[in-house]
């Protein structure tokens, strides 16, 4: 298993409900990001076509469904025509729905895409609010296999709320966690930028302190049709120290960068030592004891 990797995220503004236009920008970024190295290129959550349109309630189901796509369908197919030139991994959010009908249940999903094609995608398990107006909770976690080991997706609320997931994953061998986001900042309310960085960056940072893995994150930044979202897309990890106690690095991006563009570092898992999964030289065994935690349930 290879430990060294680079990664890529990317700050991607949307063109509203413009999914050739997105969808080019997309192959551009992903190509240019292969250009200069990257093995992996992590893009936003629902970036294909953007976030608003979807939570906005003034559209029919109908429309969104027949926006939506399978994974199957032509945006991954152009996808994997740059996977497969370059020979890199891309994960990307978009909507998705399972079978081409007109009554097709819609998921908010992230497709991963290698250099065989695509992988498989991962649903959101935790719609966040106003997202369950149109698509419906997925019910699976997801890793794919690299030559880097497993490989695990989570998006946006999920990540945040419900370090359970991020957890499982570890405890099945990831070392690095990917978190496609959408993440609003509240502009123009005073103090806004502070609360994006006040509540995105701690909880991607707990993520490394309390798992000791990589994460990268990638977000949307700028204005969609309503919102205006915060950037911050990043690759944050275990940090070499003279102690024991584990600490973080920003390896790439920081969570003030707010203009789109790809944000890039090569990346040692070897540090990724997932020390709550591994057998401890006094007990024999792991502190994660998930033969407990199932009692509390």
């Amino acid at each position: 298993m290879k430990d060294i990797i680079t990664v890529a995220a990317v700050n991607f503004r949307v063109d509203a409900a413009d999914k050739d236009s997105n969808l080019s920008r997309m192959c551009g970024f992903a190509e240019a990001a292969a250009k200069r190295g990257a093995d992996l290129v992590l893009f936003p959550e629902m970036c294909l076509f953007g976030y608003d349109y979807y939570v906005d309630d003034n559209i029919s189901q109908e429309e969104k469904i027949r926006t939506a796509e399978q994974i199957s369908g032509p945006s991954c197919r152009a996808i994997a025509e740059v996977t497969k030139e370059y020979g890199i991994y891309v994960v990307f959010g978009m909507a998705e729905k399972l079978e081409d009908t007109p009554d097709a249940t819609l998921y908010n999903s992230a497709v991963a895409i290698g250099p065989d094609g695509v992988i498989g995608a991962y649903q959101k398990m935790h719609p966040f609010e106003t997202e369950s107006i149109w698509c419906a909770k997925g019910s699976k976690p997801f890793m794919f296999d690299t030559p880097w080991g497993p490989i695990s997706v989570g998006i946006c609320f999920d990540t945040y709320q419900f370090p359970e997931l991020q957890r499982y994953y570890c405890s099945q061998g990831s070392r690095l966690y990917l978190n496609p986001t959408a993440v609003v900042e509240e502009i123009p309310k005073e103090g806004s930028r502070q609360a994006f960085i006040d509540y995105y960056a701690p909880t991607l940072e707990y993520g490394v302190l309390c798992n000791t893995i990589y994460v990268v994150s990638a977000n949307l930044c700028g204005m969609d049709k309503v919102n205006y979202f915060g950037g911050g897309s990043c690759v944050i990890g275990p940090k070499i120290t003279p102690f024991y106690e584990t600490n973080l690095h920003y390896y790439a991006g920081n969570k003030d960068n707010v203009q789109e563009g790809i944000l890039m570092e090569t990346i040692d898992l070897s540090l990724a030592e997932r020390r709550l999964f591994i057998n401890k030289e006094i007990t024999g065994e792991p502190d994660y004891r998930p033969d407990i935690y199932k009692q509390f349930l």
